[in-house]
């Protein structure tokens, strides 16, 4: 059945790679972007800045099956150099930017028989690691996010959050721009690789379609095996 899906951050990475395989599995696809230049010929990529005060949603339809939003960033640094401004800011595009987007579109979600909703956070707000303080604080803000809207939206929307590890797109690209780093990357995981966009995508789909529909609540863990095994 043609379903109607919206990916905020979809003309690049991983939410890319979601569009595509939405898309060739029949379903109509709306996207958005912002700092990347819209997609030439894709006439469903819609610019918009999720941290503008008013965001304008008229080019959603009037019924949604599903909402994956990606926004994020990967700020790595000393907990030492965090500032609060540093801090606000990541909060406000990963967590206050999906609040916002959620709670506007949320009578479209209502409208379908069952709707999903797909967020991300990052291996690293269950797993500690080095100067991962900032993307810890945000993603671990996420998860409870997550749980809690799951049971608030239950039975009639599914919410559902994704924890990747480091991915080769360009989001991670400073920590991916040479071989050296790429090797020592896919080494510390125990299947001796890094995730590729498509790799997170199948998990986004699994979550948005029926083929999930007992799941919510829950985090799912894409990671290679970092945060669970130890070889």
């Amino acid at each position: 059945m043609l379903k109607n899906y919206l990916v905020l951050g979809g003309s690049t990475g991983i939410g890319l790679a979601v569009v595509k395989q939405l898309k060739g599995k029949g379903h109509n696809v709306i996207a958005t972007y912002n700092s990347t230049t819209q997609l030439k010929g894709e006439s469903n990529y819609h610019y918009l800045n999720i941290l503008d005060e008013e965001i304008d949603l008229s080019f959603v339809p009037d019924q949604l099956d599903g909402i994956v939003y990606c926004p994020g960033s990967i700020n790595l640094t000393s907990f030492k150099r965090i500032t609060p401004e540093n801090l606000i800011q990541d909060f406000q595009l990963s967590v206050i930017g999906a609040f916002k987007l959620i709670q506007k579109l949320l009578p479209k979600l209502k409208k379908s028989e069952q709707a999903s909703i797909v967020l991300f956070s990052s291996v690293a707000a269950q797993t500690g690691f080095n100067f991962h303080t900032q993307v810890s604080t945000i993603k671990g803000a996420i998860e409870g996010f997550t749980k809690a809207l799951a049971a608030e939206l239950a039975p009639k929307v599914r919410v559902n959050a994704i924890a990747p590890s480091i991915t080769n797109t360009p989001l991670a690209g400073k920590l991916l721009n040479s071989e050296a780093k790429i090797e020592a990357n896919a080494n510390r995981h125990p299947l001796k690789s890094i995730g590729e966009s498509e790799d997170i995508a199948n998990a986004v789909t699994f979550l948005l379609t029926e083929e999930s529909k007992w799941i919510t609540g829950q985090i799912l863990t894409v990671d290679g095996g970092i945060s669970s095994l130890k070889i």
